[in-house]
């Protein structure tokens, strides 16, 4: 399970640290792909796995094979060097605005990569109460 928020930079050659923590759990070698709201997701190998599973799962309609091409057109197959970097695709970064100071958040199963400009933008937790409200529908209780 992935979980915190790290602060980090991006070197001129595009690679990033991936927290001691975070490797831990990810591996030697994992997927960096496009997330949602404006960030990258990385996956380990058996997360990734189980993803993939996921998008084979969808209909074949138009909705369901344009998800699956969002996901995999960006997805690159990353690995850690023995500093504990990454190198993060040129197009990839430039896709979410990654140009110098980075967020790692741990999310469960996966790690998403944020510019630190958006991620402050986004990190506004306003309305979780709600949000918490409609999760019991779920069957998800605090």
């Amino acid at each position: 399970m992935f979980a915190g928020k790290y602060n980090h930079s991006i070197d001129n050659k595009g690679r990033i640290i991936v927290p001691s923590k975070f490797r831990e759990t990810l591996g030697d070698s994992f997927v960096v792909t496009i997330g949602l709201d404006g960030c990258l997701y990385m996956y380990s190998t058996e997360e990734w796995e189980k993803f993939l599973t996921s998008l084979r799962d969808l209909p074949g309609n138009a909705e369901g094979r344009k998800l699956v091409r969002y996901f995999m057109a960006g997805a690159a197959d990353c690995e850690i060097d023995k500093q504990g970097r990454t190198l993060i695709p040129a197009e990839l970064r430039e896709k979410v605005g990654l140009e110098k100071d980075v967020v790692l958040v741990g999310v469960i199963n996966k790690i998403e990569i944020w510019s630190r400009e958006r991620w402050e933008a986004n990190d506004e937790f306003e309305g979780a109460e709600d949000m918490v409200e409609h999760l019991a529908d779920y069957g998800i209780k605090f």
